[in-house]
């Protein structure tokens, strides 16, 4: 299993790429639309670091790993057979890939295929 992506939804996205700029001395680029205004920044790991606010009223922060995956319907799949919730169904971003989250036993997981 790998992460692709690590997405961070905090209440002030920029305040908390201040915090892990001033901690891990990364440097945050300018929002990305197409990721839901994250501001991001690629780790050594070759991860994608990602950091935005709520998209809506619902959503509440959270770190949510995104794990690469061959075949996205697949796997949303058998997470669904397997008890977990579909809380965003596999979704194209242009340049970007497929992704996906599922909810299972208090977890949020994002999936990704490119």
């Amino acid at each position: 299993m790998s992460i692709h992506d690590l997405e961070i939804v905090a209440t002030d996205a920029d305040a908390t790429c201040e915090l892990y700029s001033a901690m891990h001395g990364m440097s945050f680029g300018t929002r990305e639309s197409s990721l839901g205004g994250a501001r991001t920044v690629r780790l050594p790991s070759g991860t994608l670091l990602g950091v935005r606010e709520p998209l809506n009223e619902g959503e509440r922060p959270v770190s949510r790993p995104y794990v690469l995956v061959e075949d996205i319907e697949g796997s949303v799949a058998a997470a669904e057979r397997s008890g977990a919730e579909i809380t965003l169904p596999p979704t194209r971003i242009p340049g970007q890939g497929t992704c996906a989250i599922i909810y299972h036993s208090g977890v949020e997981l994002g999936l990704w295929e490119l």
